[in-house]
């Protein structure tokens, strides 16, 4: 922890760069010896890209290829993958003003899911608030990351209704639509369907829990260790693809376990509101 708190601060020294903080399975423990050490690098623009590239050509001992903010994409951003001490640190750019807009945008009961390379369920935009929440920050001169991140330890009532009540619409709304495929034994529609459908009651069981989610990875094996998930949520829901099989039956039975899934998760969710009241 020394050797990346020297990182980091070397890092804020570089123009644009607000603060830095360690995300990931590091940050929250959950790690393994082999895990990546991610730091988003929180900027404002304009972002002095040249010394970011000395200063990971010094760590490394060559040169590197670190990005342009957007070089990785609409939402992942960009940053640079270095072997640091024989260890993976990522360099991840967040655009901090952006931040604070999606922050605004959660207390407000709205979010938007953008199109990412590397994110078949795509990016929910409070992705960048929970990165944070759940981040462990490791430089901050000005203290911008510790005032943001106070406020989004406390998930906003407004963002978890939204993402409840989009589950409960469009989980049953896209498995239907997965029948017409089903019935033409077309597995990969049925198949796209299905995980948008398991990827939606993941986002509502997490956010009926106020619980951040970062990105698919795990994302099913999570949402079954909460409390308001139905019994076997992960084991069943991991099921429903190993069931899929290629012909019209197989498909239909499959979507029919997820309807009888997707139900259950509504009725968790009501009679978990409902002992609330």
């Amino acid at each position: 922890m020394d050797r990346l708190a020297e990182i980091a601060d070397r890092l804020t020294e570089v123009s644009g760069v607000v603060g830095v903080c360690l995300g990931g399975s590091r940050a929250r423990g959950t790690h393994f010896p082999s895990s990546d050490f991610d730091l988003g690098l929180y900027y404002r623009p304009p972002l002095d890209t040249a010394a970011l590239r000395l200063l990971a050509a010094e760590l490394t001992g060559g040169p590197v290829e670190v990005t342009e903010p957007g070089g990785w994409g609409p939402w992942v951003d960009g940053g640079s993958w270095l072997t640091v001490d024989g260890h993976a640190v990522d360099w991840i750019y967040r655009d901090l003003d952006r931040v604070h807009r999606v922050w605004e945008q959660c207390r407000a009961g709205r979010f938007e899911i953008g199109v990412q390379p590397g994110h078949p369920l795509g990016v929910y935009s409070h992705a960048y608030v929970g990165e944070l929440a759940l981040g462990r920050i490791l430089a901050d001169p000005g203290g911008e990351l510790q005032a943001l991140r106070q406020q989004t330890r406390h998930y906003p009532e407004p963002l978890r209704e939204a993402l409840i009540a989009n589950a409960r619409w469009e989980a049953p709304f896209i498995l239907a639509g997965a029948r017409k495929g089903a019935a033409r034994g077309d597995a990969f529609y049925a198949a796209g369907c299905l995980f948008r459908a398991v990827g939606l009651l993941v986002h509502a069981l997490h956010a009926h829990a106020r619980s951040w989610v970062l990105n698919e990875k795990g994302a099913v094996r999570a949402a079954g260790e909460l409390a308001v998930a139905p019994p076997d949520f992960a084991a069943r829901a991991h099921a429903l693809f190993a069931a899929l099989g290629t012909t019209a039956d197989t498909l239909t039975a499959a979507l029919d376990d997820a309807d009888r899934l997707t139900a259950e998760v509504c009725q968790e969710l009501d009679r978990a509101d409902t002992a609330l009241t």
